[in-house]
C-alpha cells in the first residue's frame, strides 16, 4: 500500500495504515470509557440507593418490633404484616419515581439541545429504569419484612 501511494504521489507521507474499524474504534475510545464510567456509576447509584432503602426498612421494622408483636398477638399473619413493611418501603419509591420521571424527561430535553442524536424521553428506557429501580426495592425490602413477618408476638410483647 506504501508502495502504491508513493507511485502515486511521491511527496505523499504515510505514518501508519490501519483497517478503517481500528480507526473509528480508536476515535471512539474516550466516547466508550465515557459510556463505560457512566454505566458504572449508575450502577453504584442503584446499589447505594438499595442499601438505603434497605438501612431505613430495617430500621422502621426495629422501631415497629412491640407494634408489630401486638399487630401479629390480635391476629395478623405473616402475609400482612410483610404487606405493611412492603407498602411503607414502596410508598417511598413511588414518591421518588414520582419526582424523578419528570426530573429525567426534563434533563433529556437540556440535553437533547446540547447533543446530537438523544432524545428528549424515552418511553421504553424510562420505564426499563423505572422497572430496575422497583426490583431493587423489592430485594432491599424484602428482607426486613421477612424478618419482621417472623417476629414472635411473645418476645416482642415481653421486650416492650
Amino acid at each position: 500500500m506504501r508502495d502504491a501511494l508513493a507511485a502515486a504521489d511521491p511527496n505523499l507521507v504515510v505514518h501508519g495504515v490501519e483497517p478503517y474499524a481500528e480507526h473509528v474504534r480508536g476515535y471512539f475510545t474516550q466516547q466508550n470509557m465515557i459510556a463505560s464510567l457512566s454505566w458504572l456509576f449508575g450502577a453504584i447509584g442503584l446499589l447505594l440507593a438499595a442499601v438505603g432503602l434497605y438501612g431505613v426498612t430495617a430500621y422502621g421494622v426495629e422501631q415497629r418490633t412491640g407494634e408489630i408483636g401486638v399487630r401479629m398477638a390480635l391476629g395478623a399473619d405473616r402475609a400482612s404484616v410483610m404487606a405493611m413493611v412492603l407498602g411503607g418501603a414502596f410508598c417511598q419509591v413511588g414518591s421518588g419515581l414520582a419526582l424523578g420521571i419528570p426530573v429525567a424527561i426534563g434533563a433529556g430535553l437540556l440535553m437533547a439541545s446540547q447533543l446530537f442524536g438523544v432524545t428528549p424521553w424515552d418511553p421504553v428506557i424510562l420505564s426499563a429504569a423505572a422497572v430496575l429501580l422497583v426490583l431493587a426495592a423489592l430485594i432491599a425490602a424484602a428482607i426486613p419484612a421477612h424478618r419482621a413477618a417472623s417476629v414472635d408476638p411473645a418476645e416482642a410483647l415481653r421486650a416492650e
